[in-house]
């Protein structure tokens, strides 16, 4: 499994903690030092969703011009994320077969299954 984080997430801290806690595998790529490909960042938001792939409560997020946050689809969220990793929300959880982002219950429970 990989999973995308950044080095300055608090979540992504406590997701990688519980993944070590918990003995599962995993190789971790911080987003902003590794970066993340362009045909990474189309499967993860073809997966999730583009809402939920868009990390909307981000300091980038907040930063970014309005005319860049109107009118909002699938390939303007891919284009922002590939110009701006950091507004990918995180952590993502990818495997073989199947993405996951966010840290909460349903997450774990499926981390764990």
């Amino acid at each position: 499994m990989i999973v995308y984080t950044l080095k300055s997430c608090d979540t992504c801290k406590k997701a990688l903690k519980w993944l070590d806690a918990e003995g599962i595998a995993y190789e971790n790529r911080d987003v902003r030092a590794d970066g993340i490909s362009p045909d990474t960042i189309r499967t993860i938001v073809s997966s999730l969703g583009w809402e939920k792939a868009l990390n909307r409560r981000s300091t980038t997020w907040r930063n970014l011009p309005q005319s860049q946050k109107d009118a909002l689809d699938a390939e303007k969220a891919i284009a922002l994320i590939e110009d701006n990793a950091t507004i990918m929300k995180r952590p993502v959880f990818v495997t073989e077969h199947e993405i996951m982002g966010g840290f909460d219950d349903s997450v774990r429970d499926w981390l764990k299954s």
